[in-house]
């Protein structure tokens, strides 16, 4: 499976791997990064094992993970992914997003998932794009609608938190043939 580095102008997304993951070393680090995550990335060993295993469902063809650098501000600035990724009947979620707060609210999430979304449907041409949000994280769930994301449903108390919290996971989807109307309204440039 050969996957492309995705960019534009603002954004280049390449593929996260062993080689590359201590460019996230000190972002993963900062406070609150991924307080709606069940994962843990703040210590080197914890950013490592999250990564070995993106690389093991990536060897797998069930996650396709990405080093974020922005062009903007000349740094790493975090990693996403395409994950349960579901080749026979076409769908993958767009997740496991973590950016530093510097570089939240500058426009940098709408730009790579528009090189996300133009990829899952126009070069993979999947039918379906879902996003998986803990019901509380207000901040990722307007995100994701202001992308053009439907809310489908909440799966009620699916995900067991690092504190032992079971959150309520909300599920969003971007159909196919949404995506045209889609990327030229809310990503016209």
């Amino acid at each position: 499976m050969h996957i492309p580095t995705l960019e534009n102008e603002r954004v280049k997304l390449t593929l996260l791997d062993l080689s590359n993951y201590e460019q996230l070393s000190q972002v993963s680090k900062e406070p609150n990064l991924i307080y709606y995550s069940p994962s843990k990335i703040d210590t080197d060993d914890d950013l490592k094992a999250y990564v070995q295993l993106a690389v093991d469902g990536y060897y797998h063809k069930t996650i396709i993970p990405f080093l974020i650098y922005d062009k903007q501000f000349q740094k790493y600035a975090g990693s996403t992914r395409f994950g349960l990724i579901n080749w026979k009947n076409k769908v993958l979620h767009i997740g496991w997003t973590w950016i530093g707060h510097e570089f939240q609210g500058t426009g940098l999430n709408k730009q790579m998932k528009f090189l996300m979304l133009q990829y899952a449907f126009e070069s993979l041409n999947f039918e379906k794009v879902e996003f998986r949000i803990d019901e509380r994280n207000m901040k990722s769930r307007k995100a994701v609608e202001k992308l053009g994301a439907k809310l489908e449903g909440i799966l009620r108390k699916d995900t067991l938190m690092k504190d032992g919290y079971r959150r309520n996971t909300c599920c969003y989807g971007i159909l196919k043939e949404e995506w045209p109307g889609i990327k030229t309204t809310i990503f016209r440039k």
